[in-house]
């Protein structure tokens, strides 16, 4: 079964006053790599959620983000009166001294200087942190399902890909003998042109000798090994991003192969349609957990 590396998912939940919510999203990427985002009370649990995601997701670049909002503004947030009061009594002297008028909305301005609110950091109590680590694992669950979902349509367009290329590797044999006929005339052509007492035996070994080099049963006979090997493994093995990879640059070498001992227009047409197919299975194959 494919897995996507593209996923999304969210989840949120409430522990006393709070309402936490947690999302978490990834994309492709040869290594885990995850960068998270939370309250500071939660970094102490930083690893932990780290180890949780690289667990289950394995491989993505992964963003992990938790958002907490509280309907007990005062508990979280309180203001520093001692400072308040200072900032209070300079603004006062500056505007005698200075001749500056003084705010018509004293609060509105003193509330939006450095440190007159301040957060108190709580310390992070068991239960809350079981309640953090359970909503996490509902949004890695989704982005998970996120992921199969996504898979399944990548495992559909790799089908379609392969079928397109086997199918244009059934139609090079119709064109085998008759580059072969074009080959053996143009040679001897070529022979009878410089002189028309040429050994006729030598030709004959000369030719074969240069039609082995042009055979491509070889190289057909690999690609079609290569075909069948990407299909089974993207059904039978866990997350085969990587492999998928390599056996589409093996079809690769067969395809280029194919088309330097080409030696005929319609097979090289044959071969960038091939080409084209293989492109897009290695675009697509990036994505592929």
């Amino acid at each position: 079964m494919l897995q996507s590396m593209t996923g999304y998912g969210k989840a949120t939940g409430t522990y006393n006053d709070k309402q936490i919510r947690i999302e978490i999203k990834s994309l492709n990427s040869k290594q885990m790599d995850i960068s998270t985002r939370m309250p500071g009370q939660y970094r102490e649990k930083d690893l932990d959620l780290r180890r949780m995601v690289t667990q289950q997701l394995e491989r993505g670049k992964v963003d992990l983000s938790i958002n907490v909002s509280t309907t007990n503004v005062v508990a979280s947030t309180q203001i520093n009166g001692a400072i308040l009061k200072d900032y209070y009594n300079q603004i006062k002297q500056l505007s005698d001294s200075e001749n500056i008028p003084l705010p018509a909305d004293w609060f509105s301005t003193l509330l939006r200087l450095p440190e007159v609110l301040k957060n108190e950091d709580q310390q992070l109590e068991e239960n809350e942190w079981f309640e953090v680590a359970k909503i996490t694992q509902e949004a890695i669950d989704q982005l998970v399902k996120f992921r199969v979902q996504e898979g399944d349509s990548l495992a559909k367009v790799f089908t379609t890909k392969v079928d397109n290329i086997e199918r244009l590797l059934g139609t090079v044999g119709q064109y085998e003998a008759e580059r072969i006929e074009r080959v053996k005339t143009r040679l001897r052509d070529g022979l009878q042109n410089v002189s028309e007492n040429y050994n006729a035996d030598r030709f004959e070994q000369e030719l074969i000798f240069y039609i082995e080099k042009l055979d491509v049963n070889e190289e057909k006979s690999r690609l079609q090994n290569h075909l069948n090997y990407f299909r089974e493994t993207m059904k039978k093995e866990h997350n085969p991003g990587k492999k998928l990879g390599f056996i589409a640059q093996e079809m690769g070498r067969e395809i280029n192969t194919l088309g330097s001992k080409a030696n005929h227009a319609e097979l090289q047409k044959i071969v960038v349609l091939m080409k084209d197919e293989l492109e897009q299975i290695k675009e697509q194959v990036l994505n592929v957990l």
